[in-house]
């Protein structure tokens, strides 16, 4: 880890991924960046910042409340369960809504949540808030494309976990880009630069923000909890225990004896005894972490460093398109080739054993870090009390692999 007044890095990063985080250090009134980090639109990926009573905009990122769940279940790695997986891929894959702007098909979506009556909906210009809240209550559920995914796993014992990765969905971006317009005197819904918008909280147009990013945060909990139990009772299992948490978001905290405003932006909240979940991934485990409880320590120092922080996955080494290529998305035909082929994705999971349903080159495992140099170069800050191994992954896109099929 190395740093400056202002600034703690954990891990290596490329000079434009530094050069991002010092940008928004001369704006905060601290920083961190995770081992996990990379370049981000304003802010990097992995980074933390710390405001006197604002909160950034770009910071908190378009994909409001984008986080992790991991739900236990009682059920076991068996020779039976084993043989039920193809099966049960494909019945994740049918009955969860994948993909950029879908609309939730099962029919228990908790599209009658609480939140939907929300006083805060009035922090919406009236104009919108009708439209909104309905493609809100459609997308409540529906997991999204990229890297959003559903994962079945078996834990160091054999227990069955459900893990679950998206946000907000249509209903952050519209919040996100909305503020970002009006902070740069634009109206609601115009399309304008992505550029840092720091809203005081004190004033209005900060605390419409702050209701509606919240809301987004309650409705990014319902729509990860509502899948990931969903997936649990596909699998004919009972939950037994509940870990998740927001990666993009900001936070109201204490931090040395002053009250900021803490946004992080691809960073997992890692208090002392908090726990995390992070993913790997396709081919790769995940963790169910912990803040370590070590005050007056060495480690407790670094902690502080990090604003009680962690890496949210095992964070990007290569773009999309250098993974996939670009492709002329009328004619198909290919622009430029990516560094990643159909056939290196297949043989890396096959090898892993994972049944994967949809991904696409650019979610291949090689255009991640290993996990366990990121959660390394987090200096024992935290500790692993779970490593899952994955089963079944399932995401957005129209490919299918099975390693268990010829």
């Amino acid at each position: 880890m190395s740093e400056t007044k202002k600034i703690a890095v954990f891990g290596e990063h490329e000079p434009k991924t530094l050069a991002q985080l010092e940008d928004v250090a001369g704006r905060a009134e601290r920083a961190a960046l995770m081992a996990d980090g990379h370049l981000g639109y304003v802010m990097p990926i992995g980074g933390v910042a710390a405001y006197r009573d604002q909160v950034s905009v770009v910071g908190v990122g378009f994909d409001i409340a984008c986080g992790n769940a991991a739900i236990r279940t009682d059920l076991t790695l068996t020779p039976d369960l084993l043989g039920q997986l193809p099966a049960l891929a494909d019945e994740i894959q049918d009955v969860v809504s994948f993909g950029i702007g879908r609309k939730n098909r099962s029919g228990d979506a908790p599209v009658d949540h609480l939140l939907f009556e929300s006083a805060s909906w009035d922090a919406v210009p009236a104009n919108a808030r009708a439209a909104l809240r309905d493609t809100a209550r459609a997308q409540l559920g529906t997991v999204g494309s990229g890297n959003h995914y559903v994962d079945v796993f078996a834990d160091e014992n054999g227990a069955i976990w459900i893990g679950v990765h998206f946000g907000s969905r249509g209903f952050g971006y519209t919040i996100a880009s909305g503020f970002l317009a009006l902070s740069q005197g634009a109206q609601w819904g115009a399309r304008v630069p992505e550029r840092e918008s720091l809203l005081p909280l004190a004033m209005p147009m900060g605390q419409d923000y702050w209701a509606l990013m919240s809301l987004a945060g309650e409705y990014a909990y319902a729509g990860r909890e509502g899948v990931a139990r969903k997936v649990v009772s596909i699998l004919g299992g009972r939950e037994t225990e509940l870990v998740h948490n927001h990666h993009n978001f900001a936070w109201r905290e204490q931090h040395d004896g002053e009250s900021v405003i803490v946004v992080r932006k691809g960073a997992t909240p890692a208090f002392p005894g908090q726990k995390g979940f992070v993913g790997g991934s396709m081919g790769d485990d995940a963790v169910i972490v912990q803040g370590i409880d070590a005050p007056g320590t060495p480690v407790e120092a670094l902690q502080r460093e990090a604003m009680f922080s962690t890496v949210h996955g095992a964070g990007r080494v290569m773009s999309r398109t250098e993974a996939a290529g670009k492709r002329n998305r009328r004619s198909g035909k290919v622009l430029k080739p990516g560094v990643v082929s159909p056939r290196m994705m297949e043989d890396w999971v096959r090898e892993k054993g994972v049944i994967l349903r949809g991904g696409g080159l650019d979610e291949s495992p090689h255009v991640y870090r290993r996990l366990p140099d990121v959660l390394a170069a987090q200096k024992g800050t935290i500790e692993v009390l779970h490593t899952l191994r994955p089963l079944i992954v399932v995401m957005a896109g129209p490919d299918l692999f099975d390693p268990y099929k010829d």
